[in-house]
């Protein structure tokens, strides 16, 4: 069985005739399960089965086989993705996965990038054809499957379950805005009425592309296939990034190539090769890491000069800011110390805002601002009245208009008024309950970071003897913080009091040397002090992955738990560093929630009390 094709469309189509899906970039698959069978077939649009490179998907499937046997035979036509928000999928990630071999680093790939299978279409079920149907038809049965089994109906990226339906939408301007937000791909547009044909390329399907525009040099010419390879300065080093031939007229490939064959430098054969002087702008949807995706020539840049041509303006110019966000004086020095502008703080939270805005949304936020960078003046603000563009949300408690960043528009329109650090409450303004414990050590300088780590190892062993689960954060300042997470709407500040109060005095008490909870910070000496008071309502914490307004802008970042050992410091967790580690080894906080509806944090409240 192979997948049903689309077709390019330079615009998108409108009219009633049409319903409006994302465009998610990865490898297009079908799942075919059989009866008796606890493993379905996961197969490319090439033919290649893809179980063992995607195990996660297989496995998620095998655990739900019970609840859809009865279904059984059934088949989907989806996307396997590696999710970077709700809508987008990063290929490179998939691609990587694609070309493994061994299997025990597949596995591992697995747990630090899951990946989801995203379903689109509903072909088989109960062993009945269903790709006659209309396509309406076939999305409410796959609707009405979804929901009777509780599977995820709708694209969520945080969601560990692996099978997840596609959102679909009557208004096509409204989620061309919501994509190109979240730099995702592009959309899809489909006939209502049609039909599921195998391997077919209809026109009844369309793909309508996101595409960026990059500034690149043109450095080579072969004539042998009529190529043009174009490069940027990444530290004053030419890096090629772009090999192309489509977009360009007939009359200017011919003015290129007279002018490589005029002007350039014979290297072998059939290339030519000219000194950095032309620059051009060239379409893609994305960077795998060391080329332009789907490139196609654009326009001439002849005002550009060669170094206008950078890893730098790339990475900006295939993450644009959302337009109806408004930026001002972008190469302002935010953290000079660093070299880092506002520019590069803003290119920060987009990179982040994916492992960020789970924490901020539906919480009263409160922001340090720096209006002039660090180090400067600085100052609280919780309060927000005026001047509030229309996708801000604020929540109005004690007079106080509190904002509650609830997407990614709001979070850059904070960072251009150099809003550095985020804190929020311990519970969502929904809720009268904390949604996770956080201990706070805090050593008494930066020059003691060794007592926050002894601690943070202290506190794990005495977690996991609870069987609790625990995360692991730097504060971005000369600290540590530990979170317990807990399952929403269950247990109040008074309970969680009981518990860091036990385990902060139980540590006070069997290492008398190396903490306290003397409150005198005279009494403290070198001691490190453990404030079980902090955790109540109405206090703050800093947000994971926020910045600190520290001359460095060190981050609060998550870790693993085998990173916490001597080596540790906070000067590892630059901004360019972070964004490094969330490449190399994802965000170790991704099943904090997850692991918070599971944790049993009542029998450990009932062993503290004695029951």
């Amino acid at each position: 069985m192979k997948s049903m094709l689309l077709t390019d469309a330079p615009e998108i189509p409108l009219g009633d005739d049409w319903l409006y899906e994302t465009k998610y970039d990865g490898y297009r698959a079908v799942l075919i399960w059989e009866k008796g069978n606890r493993s379905p077939i996961l197969k490319s649009r090439n033919g290649n089965i893809l179980n063992e490179k995607f195990p996660e998907i297989i496995h998620y499937c095998e655990r739900i086989y019970e609840e859809i046997e009865a279904y059984l035979p059934l088949s989907f036509d989806g996307e396997v993705v590696y999710l970077i928000n709700n809508l987008k999928s990063k290929f490179s990630y998939v691609q990587k996965r694609g070309k493994m071999t061994n299997q025990k680093n597949i596995e591992s790939n697995a747990q630090t990038f899951p990946c989801h299978y995203i379903v689109f279409d509903l072909l088989k079920l109960k062993g009945k054809v269903k790709g006659n149907s209309r396509l309406t038809t076939r999305k409410q049965l796959l609707s009405d499957f979804f929901e009777r089994l509780n599977l995820a109906g709708t694209v969520q990226y945080t969601d560990s379950r692996k099978l997840q339906m596609i959102d679909v939408f009557d208004d096509s301007h409204l989620l061309w805005l919501n994509v190109k937000s979240h730099n995702g791909e592009g959309i899809i547009a489909k006939k209502r009425n049609s039909k599921w044909m195998e391997d077919t390329r209809t026109k009844s399907w369309l793909k309508i592309k996101n595409w960026k525009l990059v500034n690149v040099i043109l450095t080579k010419f072969d004539q042998s296939n009529g190529f043009f390879n174009g490069a940027i300065y990444k530290e004053n080093t030419l890096l090629e990034i772009v090999s192309f031939k489509h977009g360009l007229s007939e009359e200017e490939s011919k003015t290129l190539t007279t002018f490589f064959k005029t002007n350039g430098t014979l290297l072998e054969k059939s290339i030519f090769k000219i000194p950095p002087s032309i620059c051009v702008t060239v379409a893609c949807i994305d960077f795998d890491g060391t080329k332009l995706r789907e490139p196609r020539f654009h326009s001439f840049q002849h005002h550009l000069e060669a170094t206008d041509c950078n890893w730098q303006q790339m990475q900006r110019q295939l993450n644009p800011i959302p337009e109806n966000v408004t930026i001002t004086s972008p190469d302002k020095p935010v953290f000079p110390a660093s070299n880092i502008t506002k520019d590069d703080y803003l290119f920060y939270l987009q990179t982040v805002s994916p492992m960020l805005l789970p924490f901020l949304r539906e919480r009263l936020l409160t922001v340090i601002r720096y209006p002039h960078g660090v180090p400067g003046e600085s100052f609280y603000q919780k309060n927000y009245t005026e001047n509030l563009p229309d996708f801000v949300t604020t929540q109005l408690v004690d007079d106080t208009h509190f904002i509650l960043c609830n997407n990614i528009e709001s979070l850059l329109w904070l960072g251009n008024q150099l809003a550095l650090e985020f804190h929020i409450p311990f519970q969502p303004v929904n809720s009268e309950q904390p949604t996770e414990i956080v201990f706070d050590l805090d050593p008494p300088s930066v020059d003691e970071f060794g007592l926050a780590v002894d601690a943070a190892l202290k506190f794990k062993s005495i977690l996991d003897y609870f069987e609790l689960t625990s995360f692991v954060k730097t504060s971005g300042g000369k600290g540590m913080q530990i979170y317990i997470p807990l399952p929403l709407h269950t247990f109040s500040y008074e309970e969680t009091g009981v518990f860091t109060e036990f385990i902060c005095r139980f540590l006070a008490q069997q290492y008398p040397d190396s903490f306290t909870i003397e409150r005198m910070k005279k009494n403290r000496g070198k001691r490190l002090y453990l404030d079980y008071v902090q955790h109540r309502e109405g206090k703050t914490i800093v947000a994971p992955y926020s910045a600190r307004g520290n001359d460095k802008g060190l981050i609060a970042t998550p870790l693993l738990w085998e990173e916490v050992n001597e080596k540790l410091t906070p000067d590892l967790f630059t901004i360019a560093n972070v964004i490094k580690r969330l490449e190399s080894i994802g965000n170790p906080f991704k099943d904090f929630r997850e692991a918070g509806e599971r944790q049993a944090f009542r029998d450990v409240l009932d062993q503290i009390k004695g029951k």
